[in-house]
């Protein structure tokens, strides 16, 4: 049995306007955000879903709730789903930080594609033959896209707002 994985990526956020650094703030949605969501929701209400998986952080659990709202559906967190930890670079402003060292705190690459698998392994288990919804985070999601394709995640297209993408694990 085939288990069905659309991995999305949360509503545009205030911050993503802003250009700030994310990484593991909570965020919040913007009306564009909201609106995005509910297209999305309404794209995804004939499929049948099985379940509905967010990351904890506030961005994608709004998200995760609209999309659930129109199947009448809970949805179930986890920090697997986080966006990577920037550490000194979180709450900055992204052009700032083009050319600026790199601090020691941001969770490594290896770390990211580890706790990757982990979802993917996650998902495989506990959901074995269904059909997954998983709203998660632009660098989390390239993450979980290069281990599933085991490819580099340079070579993951970048996710836009409210995008998803299907994986048959």
């Amino acid at each position: 049995m085939q288990t069905i994985l659309l991995l999305v990526r949360h509503g545009e956020t205030v911050d993503n306007v802003n250009q700030i650094m994310q990484g593991q703030t909570q965020g919040q949605l913007t009306e564009a955000g909201i609106a995005q969501a509910e297209k999305l929701a309404s794209e995804l209400a004939e499929e049948k879903i099985d379940a509905f998986v967010s990351s904890d952080l506030k961005r994608s659990v709004d998200t995760c709730q609209i999309l659930a709202a129109a199947h009448q559906q809970s949805v179930m967190q986890t920090p697997l789903l986080r966006e990577r930890d920037w550490g000194g670079f979180t709450g900055r402003y992204i052009p700032d930080l083009k050319d600026a060292t790199w601090p020691d705190d941001i969770e490594t690459q290896e770390a990211l594609l580890l706790r990757a698998q982990k979802f993917l392994d996650f998902i495989r288990g506990d959901f074995q033959g269904k059909k997954v919804v998983a709203v998660g985070h632009g660098i989390i999601n390239k993450a979980i896209q290069a281990v599933y394709f085991g490819k580099t995640m340079r070579e993951i297209p970048r996710m836009t707002n409210a995008e998803v993408r299907y994986l048959t694990l």
